[in-house]
């Protein structure tokens, strides 16, 4: 796309926040507060911010809850015995997938254990897996766990992608590379599709074709690509995803998870998997019988009902998503991104305080950009805090921003590099 001649002046932030289509949202969500004065708030990879109008979806559950009580399961608008399925037509459209390629359920690392039990089925002589270095300590510990419940030595079956000496982010061509070493011992990719520590965006189409090309499955930790990127996991034939709604799709602290089966297993109904009772059969469910017989697609991974409370909270943040488009935030997110990395190396120049280590390329990273602080540290971000920046710091050097399109401005972007040329002189 077109990019403008950015320029660090307030005028040019409130001409492109004029001219911004998606403006309208960032009236839809509440700002915390910092020392008195709204926030300019960064940190939607860690925790979106609360829309406005969960309070009312809440409301309406609580309602529902005190007139039926039990009956509510199947009586009264969105009976609760079908709550999963209004949230399907987003999540379709935001995965890039078929309906019954998704559900949303349970919490994240649940989900990856759940899916890594029918997806990990490692053999004597087939069971590396393959995960970028550095990974979410949480990936870690779950592929670490699995392995052993295997029998198998994480040391010898988990090999860790590492950047070249020099360089913060992997090349595509060396994770290629190392599927194709590993060739027919390998079992599974099971990557992030956006790293967490970097925002580097992986190539998920191709790290999938190269996965199936020696035998092995693909699946992706999608924490910090949903609702930040349009993605496409059935066309691109991912094997299997989750994520979480708690980031960039607003839905509130520790919110409900989701994943994605590709349609192809959809009719594997002997494939190995952790049966519950929600999983099973909806025509027959309440029959109460013995024998697990598994729902069409990605329901049929569920164990329990749905927690209807939280399930309220998370569609009111994907009803805006529906409104606004994935596609037309993510035209914004390269402008709005684009000019924070603009007035970064403006202002920081070569005073050799912070360096930018998230991809340079717009098509290889996310919202967010990764600053790695060579001078000062946690006290630029302390600094910063004190002025109304919410970042991310994370050990031992960087800070993460993430300037989210749904509701950020360049207004905010301009208030932030005010405050950073004041730190630069102040650390320099």
């Amino acid at each position: 796309m077109q990019f403008p001649n950015y320029q660090y002046s307030e005028a040019f932030a409130q001409k492109m926040d004029q001219e911004d289509p998606m403006r309208k949202f960032r009236n839809e969500f509440l700002f915390p507060r910092v020392n008195g004065k709204e926030a300019i708030y960064f940190c939607g990879n860690s925790l979106g911010l609360q829309p406005k109008s969960v309070k009312s979806y809440l409301e309406k559950e609580l309602e529902n809850w005190g007139n039926l009580a039990v009956d509510g399961h199947f009586h009264g608008e969105d009976a609760w015995y079908h709550i999963r399925k209004k949230s399907k037509p987003a999540l379709s459209e935001l995965f890039g997938a078929h309906e019954h390629e998704v559900v949303a359920m349970n919490n994240l690392s649940v989900n990856l254990h759940l899916l890594m039990v029918s997806f990990y089925r490692p053999t004597k002589s087939r069971n590396k897996i393959i995960i970028e270095a550095g990974a979410f300590p949480s990936d870690q510990y779950m592929l670490e766990s699995q392995v052993k419940f295997h029998g198998l030595n994480p040391a010898e079956v988990i090999v860790e992608l590492k950047p070249r000496e020099g360089e913060h982010t992997l090349r595509t061509e060396d994770i290629l590379a190392e599927i194709k070493k590993q060739g027919n011992t390998l079992a599974l990719v099971n990557m992030a599709g956006l790293q967490y520590y970097t925002g580097q965006l992986f190539d998920m189409k191709a790290i999938s074709q190269a996965a199936h090309s020696v035998g092995a499955l693909a699946g992706f930790d999608l924490a910090h690509a949903a609702g930040n990127i349009p993605l496409k996991l059935h066309d691109w034939e991912v094997d299997f995803a989750t994520w979480c709604s708690y980031k960039y799709l607003n839905s509130g602290p520790g919110n409900v998870s989701g994943i994605y089966v590709h349609e192809k297993y959809a009719e594997s109904p002997d494939l190995p998997r952790f049966a519950g009772w929600w999983g099973h059969d909806e025509g027959q469910r309440f029959l109460m019988e013995k024998g697990f017989i598994p729902m069409h697609g990605a329901d049929g991974w569920q164990l329990a009902n749905s927690n209807v409370l939280a399930m309220a909270a998370h569609q009111a943040s994907l009803d805006i998503f529906q409104e606004a488009g994935i596609e037309n935030l993510r035209k914004k997110s390269f402008l709005l991104t684009g000019y924070l990395e603009f007035l970064i190396k403006k202002i920081s120049g070569e005073s050799g305080v912070l360096e930018i280590i998230t991809p340079e390329n717009q098509l290889e990273r996310g919202c967010q950009l990764s600053l790695h602080i060579h001078r000062g540290g946690k006290a630029v971000f302390d600094e910063w805090y004190k002025h109304g920046v919410v970042g991310d710091w994370r050990n031992p050097n960087v800070i993460r921003l993430a300037p989210t399109p749904l509701y950020n401005s360049f207004e905010d972007v301009f208030r932030f590099a005010q405050i950073l040329e004041q730190s630069i002189e102040k650390f320099a």
